[in-house]
């Protein structure tokens, strides 16, 4: 790749002209002199053989060609700048990413509401969100491959800030043979039927959470494709209601009339990782998980306009 011919000082300069009205306007924008201003500009269309400017009466006037490269231009000197900050934020310690690993049950409209809050705040920091299931995120914080964790269950050799609750409901499609009993329902009643349940995405100690020794069991790799087979009338599961909301309200799932267990509510914890200190965006990302926990999910959200 051969070195570019025009500099990002000469793209601001030319952008000084247009944005000013003209060369002695962008002069004393810019605390230059006019000469140096109208040499920056003649030097670019001489580096680049187009023209950028017309004379119109007094006024310099951008050509077709001179729009089309300010217009890409604008966006290559704001990425410097933000490269040039990205780089000042880092040398005072603010980190370049956050690595977030997440249970797959914790509701993700907490997540966006989190996250889109710290996307103005983060000074270009990144966010690495990851995915696992039961023991899978301890095994993440174990590896140290991740900075912050959410999970409902305890980390050996970690404290985590309680969150809040998640319900779990035993559902199943409204004709499926356990509703048409018509009447309350023990575990035995469940132990002669399918049931649907989760991978564990740990690989050292994977769980059987949730499984009551039924004879016949299916695991999924996920919990919505364990509400796509169940809502289909393919056995019953333990589901998080806040993803089963709509099927529950259309009818294709129903709660299984348990006498007991018909629903769990495991609590989430919020933990940091050990092996490094907590940096500033990190503790930000921190605080606003915390706050965006308890809010209501049913309270309309809206993104945060882009810069």
């Amino acid at each position: 790749m051969k070195a570019p011919r025009v500099t990002l000082d000469q793209w601001r300069t030319l952008q000084a002209v247009v944005d000013h009205g003209g060369f002695a306007q962008a002069a004393e924008a810019l605390h230059r002199s006019q000469s140096s201003v109208s040499y920056t500009v003649a030097r670019m269309q001489e580096q680049l053989g187009v023209p950028l400017l017309r004379i119109d009466g007094r006024k310099a006037v951008l050509t077709e060609a001179g729009n089309v490269l300010l217009r890409r231009s604008r966006h290559l000197v704001k990425q410097a700048s933000q490269l040039e900050d990205l780089a000042h934020h880092m040398e005072q310690g603010w980190e370049a990413e956050v690595r977030l690993v997440v249970d797959a049950a914790y509701p993700s409209a907490r997540l966006v509401r989190a996250l889109a809050a710290f996307m103005p705040q983060s000074r270009g920091c990144r966010v690495r969100l990851r995915e696992e299931v039961l023991s899978g995120v301890e095994e993440v914080m174990h590896e140290g491959i991740a900075d912050l964790a959410i999970s409902s269950y305890s980390i050996g050799g970690y404290l985590g800030a309680e969150l809040s609750a998640v319900e779990f409901v035993a559902v199943a499609h409204p004709e499926h043979s356990l509703h048409r009993l018509g009447r309350e329902l023990t575990f035995q009643d469940l132990e002669s039927q399918l049931q649907v349940v989760i991978r564990d995405s740990g690989r050292a100690q994977p769980r059987d959470v949730g499984w009551l020794g039924a004879e016949q069991r299916w695991t999924v790799g996920s919990l919505g494709t364990a509400a796509t087979f169940v809502s289909s009338g393919l056995g019953f599961a333990w589901l998080p209601r806040h993803m089963i909301e709509r099927e529950l309200s259309d009818g294709v799932l129903k709660p299984l009339p348990l006498d007991q267990g018909g629903s769990r509510h495991p609590l989430f914890y919020l933990y940091s990782s050990k092996e490094k200190t907590l940096g500033p965006a990190t503790q930000i990302l921190i605080d606003l998980l915390r706050n965006f926990d308890t809010a209501p999910l049913d309270v309309p959200f809206a993104a945060p306009p882009q810069a």
